[in-house]
């Protein structure tokens, strides 16, 4: 009975340990899966056509101070 206990045992602590390892798996596979989903859904859509999207950015820069004080 005490050698079925520390089988037991052993068994225990090695499934804690591994424990977040697969939880981590799981986690990674079920991203992995939802970006290869976008992917499919991006390249059989075609990019999306909107206004935002053919409009520049454009970004006003500020003059470079020596001191951040004197903006």
């Amino acid at each position: 009975m005490n050698t079925f206990l520390n089988y037991l045992v052993v068994a225990a602590l090695f499934a804690l340990v591994l424990a977040p390892v697969a939880l981590g798996l799981a986690r990674e596979r079920r991203i992995d899966r939802q970006l290869r989903e976008a992917e499919r859904g991006r390249r059989a859509g075609g990019p999306p056509e909107t206004r935002s999207a053919a409009q520049p950015v454009t970004a006003e820069r500020r003059p470079y101070f020596r001191s951040w004080a004197r903006v």
